[in-house]
């Protein structure tokens, strides 16, 4: 089987990363703060950064299609923790690509000009799932291919978007303030943006289907986070330059679109329509070619039960198809709001856990420990941050965070006391 070659692996990772948040999130973060936006972009960036030194580093060491979960393995060794944080990770991939199929659906009929009706709404979801999750069938370099193709196309469009942009950018929109109160939200803003960035950690989930792993892996993650953070930036401060911070707060979901119109008109508004869609599209592909991966991988090896690992028609997983199928029934049954939050939190929990069984590796994979302590600080400080966060914005979100939790580690307890299963490290 060919394998995934470095422009290849490095679409994975930015095909998740601008998906449909870029499109949806300047507004809340511009109602955070202000005109700061494209700061508040930079520091999540960074925030991303210390969690993909040790992706980096554990990725070119322990080359798995498990990703995070082979880290913690080897971290933390077979425990209830391990298996609850396989299953959490495998949901989260699922719900994922709930929202990212409802995000396509909702773009599709609003650019088409028909009324966003339920019926509407499911035929379009089920079509585009299974459009993908049948080009997931012919293998990792049909995705591949795909996804490299895709991520030009809407990468192109919001380059355009900038290019254009530029020129019509009110200077005084633009000025950042550094008084004291403002420079908190600007940091607050930063945790919620960084949430944005996750993406990345897909291509550690891919490492067995990608050329020269030990290399490619660690430069994937690298140039996929700096291809994102420029253009995150970079559409911020065109967007917010000619909006406004009222404009992108009051245009809120389709403030991109929005800020098109002062120096496009409507043409502008339909093209970043289509990147609205190219972005949601690959974000589906990258994360249901990761997702079932992972379910894959995990179910290998012991993590997920065993009808993971069973293969059908083609040698595709029929992991692929339980979790395609599962994400549908999420986006046909489920408002996903809450639950998008849900989804953050746990790769932040996972993400901590990383940080820890990289220290515990250290000698292995040539991290400096100091460096992961000081990332571990600040991704605790993080996770805190937005559980803050939930609990200003949303209740129930932050008591499904606190009830859902538990509930996993329950269901590994009993399953695990059932299926005797040993969870075992790649080999």
């Amino acid at each position: 089987m060919r394998k995934l070659g470095l422009l290849e692996a490095t679409s994975i990772g930015v095909g998740t990363m601008i998906g449909a948040g870029i499109f949806s999130i300047l507004g809340v973060g511009a109602q955070i703060c202000g005109s700061n936006l494209p700061i508040a972009f930079l520091l999540a960036a960074l925030l991303a950064y210390l969690i993909a030194y040790s992706y980096a580093r554990l990725g070119s060491t322990f080359v798995s299609n498990a990703g995070p979960i082979e880290f913690i393995v080897r971290g933390v060794g077979d425990n209830v923790v391990t298996g609850s944080l396989a299953i959490l990770l495998w949901l989260s991939y699922v719900i994922s690509i709930s929202l990212f199929v409802k995000a396509f659906g909702g773009y599709f009929l609003a650019l088409l000009g028909l009324e966003i009706t339920y019926l509407r709404l499911s035929l379009v979801e089920t079509a585009v799932l299974s459009i993908f999750t049948a080009l997931n069938f012919f293998g990792s370099k049909a995705v591949g291919r795909a996804e490299f193709w895709i991520v030009l196309i809407k990468v192109s469009i919001l380059l355009f978007f900038v290019l254009l942009g530029v020129w019509s950018i009110k200077p005084e929109n633009v000025v950042p303030s550094f008084q004291p109160e403002e420079i908190k939200d600007t940091i607050y803003a930063s945790t919620v943006l960084f949430l944005t960035y996750m993406g990345f950690g897909l291509i550690t989930n891919a490492s067995e289907n990608i050329e020269d792993p030990k290399r490619n892996v660690p430069r994937a993650i690298y140039l996929s986070l700096a291809v994102v953070a420029f253009v995150y930036v970079s559409v911020s401060l065109t967007a917010l330059g000619n909006l406004g911070t009222e404009g992108l707060v009051r245009a809120k979901e389709y403030a991109l679109a929005e800020a098109a119109r002062p120096f496009l008109g409507e043409f502008g508004f339909v093209l970043v329509s289509l990147g609205a869609l190219f972005s949601t599209a690959s974000a589906i592909n990258a994360t249901l070619y990761g997702g079932a991966n992972v379910s894959y991988a995990l179910a290998k090896e012991g993590k997920l039960p065993a009808i993971f690992e069973r293969k059908i028609w083609f040698r595709a997983p029929e992991g692929l198809y339980i979790t395609a199928v599962l994400s549908l029934v999420f986006a046909l049954t489920f408002d996903l709001n809450g639950i998008a939050n849900l989804i953050s939190t746990v790769f932040l929990v996972i993400y901590v856990f990383v940080l820890v069984s990289h220290y515990r590796l250290a000698s292995l994979t040539g991290g400096n420990r100091v460096f992961i302590i000081f990332s571990l600080l600040v991704i605790i400080a993080v996770l805190i941050t937005i559980m803050f966060y939930q609990w200003e914005s949303s209740r129930d979100t932050f008591y499904t965070i606190v009830g859902i939790l538990p509930g996993v580690v329950l269901f590994e307890v009993l399953y695990r006391g059932v299926s005797r299963r040993i969870i075992m490290e790649r080999r």
